[in-house]
């Protein structure tokens, strides 16, 4: 199971930072000088970079978790608001079309962050990360203060749409890390930003539900507060990241055709090395729709759980999923490479989809879910792999067209499984889980052809080494 990325998610498993809740991260080594290019099929790179020059390895870990932090605040403030929203949406009068404006309101946060999420990775390409975080952040913060003190649903529905544009942030974020981590680092950092933003999603409802029943809008205060310190945090001590520009365009500006989500999805889709990873993270995020969507309505239905016991399933999940990530993926990367770490969790999280069909009990209910988090290894890696296939000045833009298709899969995911879960609930409720299961079955091909390219890359590798061993002695 992936928890959707908003900032594409999520989510997922070895690729990019969530601190490590254990202590503090151990110093990254400087980038060793490029390495020789691998043959054809390979499983590095389409196009070749060299190392982003690093500050040093203090300034390098400083960066990192300050980004770490940035996302797991960012998800906290987005968790923080999901406990009060329903008993908000009462206080303006609505109450008889309740699902419809909650559901009106979810779909145009994931719509505008599937419009701007391109946009504001390609202008981070152009103009450098820190200045369209800390824009982000600043919006974020205006946006909850607004929802905060909206007197009119229709201002609600303004700072939603806000929220989603500044949400977005996200892709800003996985550039930063692509920028400061070598191709051997990117699985284990995206893992830990998968996870720390798992961990701020667990953490948020928890102190929004504590903090709504005090007062109905302090969550959204506590939000814009927690926005404002990132946006503090940001400006006084996140750097710019160093990297390796391409030569720069003629115009100084980028034209709306380029800031289009449509534009760099297409631009990034000819590059024929990319295109397959942009199909299987499209299906994986769908995948993860499933249980965003139904698992309080499936819990109820199949095993007559509270809304207690729902949310402590999803708080369990939540952590071990975001330790899958944040201890499991780069040692899992590490040892077998990227493209079996990723084939490892499309099996994991297809097999814990298959026992939620079939489950009925907790006792067998049990090991899906254990599946399903280990399925989060999957994500990291594949973000890893579509960043060292992308050269370095469209690190943003991948990472916004990334976080543009997980909010395609927000809108359109929730009304086709709903649509699967209520078709089948007469006969029999598994049938979404199975459909969740099949949506991987159009990505085998891909998934040959990248394992094919790891063995030939390992058995490249294994020729070379006798030789390189020979030249230096």
């Amino acid at each position: 199971m992936h928890t959707p990325i908003q900032f594409p998610v999520a989510a997922p498993a070895e690729s990019a930072g969530s601190a490590s809740p254990a202590g503090p991260m151990p110093a990254e080594p400087t980038p060793a000088p490029a390495a020789k290019r691998d043959p054809p099929g390979a499983e590095a790179t389409a196009t070749t970079r060299s190392p982003a020059p690093a500050p040093g390895a203090s300034g390098l870990n400083l960066a990192l978790v300050l980004i770490l932090a940035t996302v797991a605040l960012d998800a906290i403030g987005i968790g923080l608001i999901a406990p009060v929203l329903p008993q908000l949406l009462d206080a303006f009068g609505v109450h008889a079309n309740l699902a419809l404006h909650a559901g009106a309101l979810t779909a145009l946060y994931a719509l505008m962050q599937f419009v701007c999420a391109p946009a504001l990775g390609a202008l981070s390409d152009r103009f450098g990360r820190r200045p369209v975080l800390l824009c982000s952040l600043f919006g974020s913060a205006l946006d909850y203060l607004l929802m905060a003190c909206a007197p009119w649903l229709s201002l609600l529905y303004l700072g939603r749409a806000i929220a989603g544009v500044s949400g977005a942030s996200g892709s800003v974020a996985g550039a930063y890390i692509a920028d400061i981590s070598d191709e051997s680092q990117r699985a284990r950092r995206y893992g830990w930003l998968g996870a720390s933003f798992g961990l701020g999603l667990v953490a948020g409802p928890v102190i929004g539900g504590l903090l709504g029943a005090v007062w109905l809008r302090a969550p959204f205060l506590a939000a814009a507060a927690l926005a404002t310190l990132n946006f503090a945090l940001a400006w006084l001590a996140l750097p710019e990241p160093r990297r390796t520009r391409a030569p720069a365009p003629p115009r100084a500006r980028p034209s709306l055709r380029e800031l289009a989500p449509w534009h760099s999805l297409r631009e990034l889709g000819r590059l024929p090395d990319l295109a397959p990873l942009l199909w299987l993270y499209l299906a994986m995020q769908l995948a993860g729709q499933v249980p965003g969507t139904l698992w309080a309505i499936y819990g109820h239905d199949r095993f007559g759980w509270n809304p207690t016991a729902v949310g402590l399933s999803l708080a369990a999940f939540g952590i071990i999923h975001s330790l899958f990530q944040a201890f499991a993926t780069g040692r899992i990367s590490d040892r077998f490479g990227p493209s079996r770490t990723l084939l490892g969790g499309v099996i994991s999280d297809v097999l814990g989809y298959l026992a939620f069909a079939f489950a009925r009990s907790v006792a067998t209910l049990a090991p899906g879910l254990l599946l399903a988090a280990g399925g989060g290894i999957g994500g990291p890696a594949l973000l890893a792999m579509s960043s060292e296939r992308t050269d370095e000045a469209r690190q943003g833009a991948l990472q916004g067209v990334l976080a543009s298709l997980a909010s395609l899969a927000a809108v359109i995911g929730p009304l086709l499984f709903g649509a699967i879960y209520i078709a089948g609930a007469g006969h029999w409720d598994g049938w979404v889980w199975v459909v969740g299961a099949a949506l991987y079955l159009p990505c085998v091909p891909a998934l040959r052809k990248l394992l094919r390219g790891a063995g030939n890359a390992s058995a490249a590798r294994a020729d070379a080494a006798p030789a390189e061993a020979a030249a230096g002695g």
